[in-house]
This record gives structure tokens, C-alpha cells and sequence, in this order.
């Protein structure tokens, strides 16, 4: 059916009849006459092909068709109030766009969105996934989510936490390590950095084999992890996203050692400003992190 055409008078009436089962209360509510409601609800039930009432002396009742209708009817009117209210009070939803590392978008943002998405109802996130590397410019992003040491050409950054790297394997295969050098007998699963394992090593005071080490190299943590704990070797990443599953002991970090790369941090051009609602998600993701408001340049 077109829009265009759509009975609005005859889905009010059909609405408030079944809100009160009754023609004569609806048109108290509705100040007509009980006639004209009746007319309004025959005239859709006609277009429709359907009955959308059992007509009783005591009342009405809703039919199997009536059912269905009813709360799509009803779910309509209350958007439709609820835009215009908006539009009265000169209330409008905004679009914060946010660029997310996606070991972090899927460990740490995605399980705390429900408390923004409460505080914040009128503000629509809209978030994408990248690899450490992003154009906010020809992205059309708001804020970049990224690792690193916080240095980025005309950025500002803005600290949310470190987050150290450190070997993290399944269960069975922690319990066959005793001290760190056991890690060798096993392929050495890390990201895109080549010196990431040689560096743990000497914080563990390992030495390093002058033979290549057995590697996998992955562009994301969550696949790196992923990998450790189907079997395929011990990864080095950042505790810090893989809480749930060393709470739930799907995963273990069998040494306190810790390699620091970076943290976690907040980005933004230098030249774009900031609206109402970026600021608000800014100082939300602040909090969650635990963070102050200095930011580095």
C-alpha cells in the first residue's frame, strides 16, 4: 500500500476501539460520534479485506487479523508522537562516528555500550572496524579508537589505558610450562611487530635463539587468541581485552611478565570540532576507562 494512501483517521479509530473494546468509549476519547468510529473501522477493514473485530452486544473482541495489526498500529502512533514531540522541543538524534581497533571495539567497547546506549538515548554510535590504521578525513570519522604510544601527525590523543603484552595460551598447554623459556617449544603466535617475542623474551630474561623463531603473524589480537587457544602455539597480546575469558579459565597467563608497547587512546584531527554529542561519548569513554581529560598532542 502507498504511504500516501494509508486510512491514518481509520487506524486511530481501530486503535482506541481495541484499546477500550468498546465503539461508544472510543468516541468519547476520540470527541466523535460512536457512529463515525464504527464507519472509520468498517471503512479499513474494508481496504484491508479482513475483520478486524468480533462485534458482541456487551462489546467487541479482537479477531486473529485484529491481533496482528494492533501493535504494529500502535507501535506507528507512538513513533510518529514521539518524533513530533522531539520536533516541538527542537530535540534531534545525532551520529557520533567512531573508528575501533577490533580487539577492542569487540572486548572492551561492545559489552559497555548498554550503559551509553541508557545515558544517551538520542545519540546513534556508529562504529567501524580497523587495523590500527584509519583516514578519519575520507572515513568520515569522528574519533579514532587506536593502539600505540599516542603519537599521531595533527592528532590529538587522549590516554585511555596501557594495555601490556604477555603470553597467553589454553590451560593444558600452560600446565606444561614451568618457567618462561618453556614458551619456545611452542610456535609463537604475534602480531605484525617482528620483535615483539624477542622483547618479552629479554624482560624474561630468555635468551633469544639466533634462529628464527617459530611464528604465526596475525593483524588482529582476537584471531591471535583465538588460535592460542585452539592449540596452535601461545599468543602475545594485551591481557587486558581477554578478562572474561581468563575469569571463565579458557585462557591462562602463565607468567607475570609483561612487554609495555602502548596503550589504548582516544583520537581526534586537531582541526575538527567537536559537538554536543562527540563531547558526551568522549567523557563516557573516559569514565568507563578509568581516565583523566589530559591529552597529549
Amino acid at each position: 500500500m502507498n504511504i500516501t494512501h494509508l486510512p491514518l483517521n481509520a487506524m486511530r479509530a481501530f486503535l482506541v476501539s481495541a484499546k477500550h473494546l468498546n465503539f461508544t468509549k472510543a468516541a468519547v476519547e476520540l470527541c466523535v460520534t460512536q457512529a463515525a468510529v464504527s464507519q472509520q473501522v468498517k471503512m479499513l477493514e474494508a481496504q484491508l479485506g479482513v475483520s478486524l473485530f468480533i462485534r458482541q452486544s456487551r462489546g467487541l473482541n479482537l479477531t486473529e487479523e485484529g491481533s496482528i495489526l494492533l501493535p504494529v498500529v500502535k507501535g506507528a502512533f507512538e513513533n510518529l508522537s514521539e518524533a513530533m514531540d522531539m520536533l516541538m522541543q527542537g530535540i534531534r538524534r545525532e551520529v557520533v562516528s567512531v573508528g575501533v581497533v577490533g580487539t577492542f571495539a569487540v572486548n572492551w567497547l561492545l559489552p559497555r555500550l548498554a550503559d551509553f546506549q541508557a545515558r544517551y538515548p538520542l545519540i546513534d554510535l556508529r562504529i567501524s572496524t580497523h587495523n590500527n590504521k584509519a583516514d578519519p578525513v575520507a572515513e568520515g570519522l569522528d574519533y579514532l579508537i587506536r593502539f600505540g604510544k599516542g603519537s599521531w601527525h595533527a592528532t590529538e590523543a587522549t590516554e585511555l589505558f596501557p594495555a601490556p603484552l604477555t603470553a597467553l595460551c589454553p590451560p593444558d598447554i600452560g600446565r606444561t610450562m614451568t618457567a618462561p623459556k618453556d614458551v619456545l617449544n611452542y610456535t609463537l603466535l604475534r602480531s605484525y611487530q617482528p620483535d615483539e617475542w624477542s622483547l618479552w623474551l629479554n624482560e624474561a630474561k630468555v635468551a633469544v635463539p639466533k634462529a628464527k623463531l617459530s611464528a604465526i603473524v596475525f593483524d588482529s589480537s582476537i584471531a591471535m587468541v583465538e588460535a592460542a587457544m585452539q592449540g596452535y602455539g601461545i599468543a602475545l597480546a594485551p591481557s587486558v581485552m581477554f578478562e572474561r575469558l581468563l575469569t571463565e579459565e579458557k585462557l591462562v597467563q602463565p607468567f607475570d611478565i609483561y612487554l609495555h608497547q602502548g596503550s589504548y587512546w582516544l583520537t581526534k584531527l586537531h582541526a575538527q570540532k567537536e559537538s554536543q554529542a562527540q563531547i558526551h561519548f568522549k567523557h563516557w569513554l573516559l569514565a568507563q576507562a578509568g581516565a583523566g581529560d589530559g591529552a597529549s598532542e
